[in-house]
């Protein structure tokens, strides 16, 4: 039984496959978390479909079919956590209009200001007049079974999002904080091309492997194919 077993909720986690980054075949995640009382949560929204190409997403990967595979449409989606601005990440933001965006602050503005220059990419998806951003600080709880974890280092203001499921327990989807299983040592970890901040990375790393360790929780890693294929991918869930 986990830490947080008394907040564990009758919800369903689906992993969708988003589309796979060329040269390693990684996956590029979604989620999509529903709750008992009907609420849809979709974290990150995948690559743009007018991106640079370094990311392949055929006809089945893209968000909108993952979830109309589940019966949803975009209308259906009541809040899309942003892990981060990435591209691959934040690249269909403007497909969600009716949707509340939740995102740390700090990441916000840091993407908004243009310094750094990876996330102008996917810009004019996610920096929209009519999109409702929520800017959030530090770890939170945001709904019964769903909590923010701040984990930057990546870029500044990364959220990883820890899920309290009813049968599974815990399950923390790390994100880009730990993209693949080699980078889960805090000490060891190599730091990748992306990583903005080592000290930081290595921070964060240290930080979700205590919230692992003490929930006892399935760490979903951001880009790990091998872990990937020995996951419940969508229609399947975890519940």
């Amino acid at each position: 039984m986990s830490h947080g077993a008394a907040m564990e909720t009758a919800m369903r986690l689906y992993l969708l496959r988003l589309g796979t980054i060329r040269g390693i075949e990684a996956p590029v995640p979604g989620f999509l978390i529903r709750l008992h009382d009907g609420t849809n949560v979709l974290v990150d929204t995948g690559y743009p479909a007018d991106g640079d190409g370094f990311v392949e997403v055929s006809a089945e990967d893209d968000v909108v079919a993952r979830l109309a595979g589940l019966g949803l449409t975009p209308a259906d989606i009541h809040v899309v956590i942003c892990t981060h601005l990435d591209p691959d990440h934040a690249g269909n933001h403007d497909r969600f209009p009716g949707a509340e965006f939740v995102v740390q602050r700090a990441h916000l503005e840091v993407a908004r200001s243009g310094e750094i220059e990876r996330l102008e990419e996917a810009r004019k998806h996610w920096d929209l007049p009519g999109l409702r951003y929520r800017q959030v600080e530090g770890d939170l709880r945001l709904l019964p079974g769903i909590e923010l974890i701040e984990s930057g280092g990546h870029v500044p203001g990364h959220q990883s999002v820890l899920v309290r499921l009813l049968e599974t327990g815990a399950v923390l989807l790390a994100g880009d904080a730990i993209p693949m299983s080699i980078a889960a040592d805090p000490e060891e970890r190599p730091m990748l091309p992306f990583d903005l901040d080592e000290a930081a990375t290595r921070a964060s790393t240290r930080k979700l492997a205590a919230v692992a360790e003490r929930e006892d929780a399935l760490v979903i890693y951001g880009h790990d194919p091998m872990q990937w294929a020995g996951l419940s991918v969508s229609p399947a869930y975890y519940a």
